[in-house]
């Protein structure tokens, strides 16, 4: 029987598009031109206030840690887990250790496993959202909830093939049940809006979540890329045969072992490329992303959009194919990719070991805690035309210490070109605030507090801070609402 090949890859400038360089590449074309204007189309920039984030930013730090910086944990999603200071990952990890079956690298797998649904389901779920927890009765709102709902949702076996007829509790738990701790293609492809609602404690009145079909649909399209699985990524531990509805997440563990790149390093420890990792993420599960985003090529490009900055005919609602005069305009951030890879890269480094080469290339989130940060203390100061686009307001005493006359918070579609705007500012000012925290922190190298822990430590955290002060009796949420149907934000 003849095998088939894999697809041809995709179009040299849809892999450009895809590549880690070039978010930052064209974020600073947007961010050059507002800083040498002073302005953009719908924000004005201020860096005089950029000395109040830094400021802002190193008190937080050193409430926290003191001075000692290199305590500082990187930015992922293992930090959601631990809410409340109850050490959830530690304890499945020893659940799982104490059967005496599960191997290092299959427990690895499991935290993939969960990692990668934990993520997808992480877009803003709003401030009326929470999820009680039956083990501690706690009630967690935000992305600290989603994370806690989707671990109880993946140690109930929602995420995993049906159990067979018979196994018991340790086996399904140990792993050598068909269903156990785990993520594969069947389970996600059974998932529906109502089962997911059920599960996450969803109602329309007393508890709404924001884009719930949205996280829905991404994890189907999750299970269906699982099992088509076209570039071979999720095969599984080599000489064993998978059927594709068992394909897991996890899997790509086994790819990154086989994976050329991959050396043995100093210490008995392995070597990763960075970029085999964000190839898995990037085109691996392309299929996932709603066919409705910009396309090039006949190609979803995910999360990228048209910028007005960089060109006067950028499309705010693109769905059609582009032609080539509209590529220059089009800036790509891969936010939920990048969330990913960064909460990936963790258990990886902890667990197996495992150190990545070639990584500089990942930026800091362009998401509304950390671009909000930037308006709210008045780098980023949003312009009539901004206020005039909103969808629809909601009243507020303030939109930011920068314009404090401000009654109402706007509200825009994450494809509005202000918020692509806000978004690329975002990620240069996160470079630069970075580099000017280690300078303020006594000329700190970047080895010492790197940009993963400025994003944990600084500027998600008090981009969420900065908000409850200004916009408590509000929920705290940002300075610019973004319209979420649960695949971006």
């Amino acid at each position: 029987m003849a095998t088939s090949l894999p697809p041809p890859p995709p179009s040299e400038r849809v892999q450009r598009l895809r590549s880690l360089p070039t978010i930052r590449e064209q974020c600073y074309k947007v961010f050059n031109i507002v800083e040498q204007q002073g302005k953009g189309d719908y924000f004005d920039y201020h860096p005089e206030n950029m000395e109040k984030v830094v400021d802002y930013c190193l008190k937080i730090i050193q409430r926290d840690y003191g001075t000692n910086y290199t305590s500082i944990p990187p930015h992922g999603r293992e930090r959601h887990f631990e809410v409340n200071g109850v050490p959830r990952i530690p304890r499945l990890l020893q659940t799982w250790h104490s059967t005496g079956t599960c191997s290092s690298l299959e427990a690895t797998r499991r935290l993939v496993d969960l990692y990668v649904v934990s993520v997808l389901l992480d877009a803003g779920a709003g401030s009326k959202w929470a999820y009680l927890e039956a083990k501690t009765g706690q009630k967690v709102g935000r992305s600290e909830g989603l994370a806690v709902a989707s671990l109880d949702m993946f140690t109930a076996g929602l995420f995993a093939d049906a159990p067979e007829e018979g196994d018991s509790d340790e086996k399904q738990i140990a792993g050598s049940g068909n269903g156990a701790h785990t993520v594969q293609a069947a389970g996600l492809q059974r998932l529906s809006p109502d089962s997911l609602a059920m599960a996450m404690q969803v109602h329309p009145d007393d508890n709404p979540m924001d884009g719930l079909e949205g996280r829905a649909a991404l994890l189907t399209r999750l299970g269906a890329a699982l099992e088509e699985d076209r570039y071979g990524y999720f095969s599984g531990p080599e000489g064993e045969k998978i059927e594709p509805k068992a394909k897991r997440p996890g899997f790509m563990l086994d790819y990154l072992l086989r994976h050329p790149a991959t050396k043995p390093a100093e210490g008995g420890k392995t070597s990763v490329s960075l970029p085999a990792l964000w190839e898995v993420v990037i085109q691996g599960l392309a299929s996932i992303w709603p066919a409705s985003r910009t396309s090039l090529d006949g190609v979803p490009l995910g999360d990228v959009w048209p910028c007005s900055v960089l060109s006067s005919s950028a499309s705010a609602a693109t769905t059609t194919d582009l032609d080539a005069s509209d590529v220059p305009s089009l800036v790509p951030f891969h936010k939920l990719s990048q969330w990913l890879t960064y909460s990936l890269m963790e258990p990886m480094e902890k667990i197996l070991g495992w150190t990545f080469t070639d990584a500089e290339h990942m930026t800091g989130l362009p998401e509304y805690r950390n671009g909000g940060l930037f308006v709210d203390l008045g780098v980023l100061v949003p312009r009539k035309s901004l206020l005039d686009a909103s969808i629809s307001s909601l009243s507020s005493s303030s939109l930011s210490s920068g314009e404090a006359s401000a009654t109402t918070i706007p509200r825009l579609l994450p494809s509005h070109p202000a918020v692509v705007e806000w978004r690329a500012l975002t990620v240069v000012l996160l470079d630069r605030t970075a580099s000017a925290i280690r300078s303020a922190a006594g000329n700190l190298k970047e080895e010492e507090l790197g940009l993963k822990q400025v994003l944990e430590s600084a500027t998600w955290k008090g981009g969420r801070e900065i908000a409850a002060q200004l916009r408590g009796a509000m929920g705290g949420g940002p300075p610019i609402a973004i319209e979420s149907d649960g695949t971006v934000f």
